[in-house]
């Protein structure tokens, strides 16, 4: 699709249950293309219920858009290639190889018992060398490490090439430098236009995004750009002003008071 449209997802008056517990309430978001968010808040505050509301994985009241379409009315097969997710803790076999894992990726693009085509070979590749995993591709997922497989799992979201990509807490099990390497295809995406939004419990990191999405008690308490004071000052507030924000190395990070 080459529309341009003001937000990428908008959420609108949302609220979810689990079971008979209410978890969000009432939400109201737009999020822009192009841009990468990260939502944060402390436990319980309702960051995956809402990322999978967005991503149209839960029920939910309320009115939720996609690339200004209803979520709702947006075809299987359609959503599945505008929009790309990375959850927690997924369940994949660990007798597929990586290739095969990375490749379901491919499959909202390819036709009913189709092979892949040159262009899902290449995506794939593209995906597993952006991740550095393209030297396991052979492997089983179930011979790889927790922070391995993640890297598969992510090269799997990437694999699809949708224009927004949804990820909850993409950075478990990754080590530092392999944190930095999944920064750097962050904004790379984003340059090329992607929209990206993450579920973050590593501040510091999430404060590298463009957007901050700040939550508490299923309700959102503040959304601002990450660089702005008065985001410091909600994000500082509703960790009970345990951590404070600083500049380092030209850039935000969050310490412990």
């Amino acid at each position: 699709m080459n529309a341009i449209y003001s937000a990428a997802i908008h959420a609108s008056g949302v609220s979810a249950r689990l079971g008979n517990s209410p978890i969000l309430h009432d939400i109201n978001l737009s999020l822009q293309q192009g841009v990468w968010t990260s939502i944060v808040g402390p436990n319980g505050a309702g960051k995956s219920t809402l990322l999978k509301v967005l991503a149209g994985l839960l029920p939910h009241t309320g009115h939720v858009t996609l690339l200004g379409q209803a979520l709702a009315s947006v075809p299987g097969r359609l959503r599945a290639q505008q929009l790309s997710w990375l959850g927690q803790n997924e369940a994949t076999a660990d007798d597929l190889t990586v290739w095969d894992v990375v490749m379901l990726g491919r499959l909202p693009h390819q036709p009913w018992l189709g092979a892949p085509s040159a262009q899902d070979r290449a995506a794939v590749e593209l995906a597993l060398r952006s991740t550095q995993a393209w030297d396991w591709c052979a492997r089983s997922l179930g011979q790889l490490s927790g922070g391995e497989r993640q890297r598969v799992l992510l090269a799997r979201a990437l694999a699809v090439q949708a224009q927004v990509l949804l990820m909850d807490e993409p950075l478990a099990n990754l080590d530092p430098p392999h944190q930095a390497d999944w920064l750097a295809v962050v904004r790379q995406l984003t340059g090329q236009g992607t929209t990206v939004v993450s579920v973050l419990h590593e501040i510091s990191m999430a404060l590298q995004a463009d957007q901050l999405v700040i939550m508490a008690a299923g309700r959102i308490t503040h959304q601002g750009a990450c660089n702005d004071a008065a985001t410091h000052r909600a994000l500082e507030a509703v960790f009970d002003k345990r951590i404070t924000i600083h500049a380092l190395a030209q850039q935000w990070v969050a310490l412990p008071n």
